[in-house]
């Protein structure tokens, strides 16, 4: 582990802080290492109950680093394992089966981006700038782009926005279904913990298999759905989360997750 990536537990969401900001949080070897580690473990850490990213000082992550990728001069098929490998970890973050909120205030360019919309849920400050920067130096989008922005924002719109490599403010992002919410640029680490907070007493089992099918109904036809809906719900139906809510529902007590009310300190409703 570096400085370059920090990792800070509140409570039962895991914050992962991309510390960079002499190169604009830019990605370069270091940074995604740290990165791969702080995935996994969200993944493996049955106490992560949430994840939140975020950006040091007014940055979310400007993109791939572009001075190191100048300066290594490798082999065509070299670069083509590298992206590769990107997936490895970054496959692991789109599908964490626990919700993952980007807090971004600032740029989130190119691969940085792709970043923020691998996330569950995106809060944006009133800075927040996204952009498809890749067209500009006659790149093509990596790290999920291909993937990710049609599903959020559709197809027509995924490719305006990748062919003309424009930024997109705040407002547009809202609009376009990029941004969840916009919020104070002093409040934005906050609002995005108290989001993740909400999810603590929620069934980290069943939310985790909903974001996995969700993930892939895009994909599959509606009879594979179905069995993948059949598989979950009889995992779901065995929890003692579940067995612990109908006891309360029965004994006509309070149910632990409840979206409306405030979560306390450690994400209890």
């Amino acid at each position: 582990m570096n400085d370059f990536v920090l990792r800070e537990r509140r409570g039962a969401t895991l914050i992962i802080t991309l510390n960079r900001p002499e190169r604009r949080n830019a990605f370069d070897l270091e940074v995604r290492q740290s990165l791969a580690e702080a995935v996994l473990e969200a993944r493996d850490d049955d106490a992560v109950k949430a994840v939140v990213i975020t950006g040091a000082q007014g940055v979310f992550c400007a993109g791939g680093d572009l001075k190191s990728l100048s300066e290594a001069k490798r082999p065509v098929y070299k670069d083509r394992d590298r992206i590769r490998r990107l997936h490895t970890w970054f496959h692991e973050l789109v599908n964490l089966e626990k919700p993952v909120i980007a807090a971004v205030d600032g740029p989130a360019f190119g691969a940085g981006f792709n970043l923020a919309l691998a996330c569950d849920f995106i809060l944006g400050t009133p800075a927040a700038r996204f952009c498809a920067v890749f067209g500009r130096i006659g790149l093509v989008p990596d790290l999920g782009g291909f993937f990710l922005l049609p599903r959020i924002v559709g197809l027509q719109r995924a490719k305006e926005l990748v062919f003309s490599a424009r930024e997109v403010d705040a407002e547009e992002a809202r609009a376009l279904g990029i941004l969840y919410r916009i919020v104070p640029a002093p409040s934005l680490l906050e609002e995005a913990l108290a989001l993740a907070a909400r999810f603590h007493a929620a069934s980290t089992e069943a939310l985790g298999m909903s974001k996995n099918i969700l993930n892939r109904s895009f994909n599959l036809d509606q009879n594979t759905l179905a069995e993948l809906e059949a598989h979950a719900q009889a995992l779901a139906l065995h929890t003692s989360y579940h067995d612990d809510a109908v006891s309360r529902f029965l004994d006509k007590q309070p149910l632990a997750f409840n979206w409306s009310a405030k979560p306390g300190k450690d994400g209890a409703a």
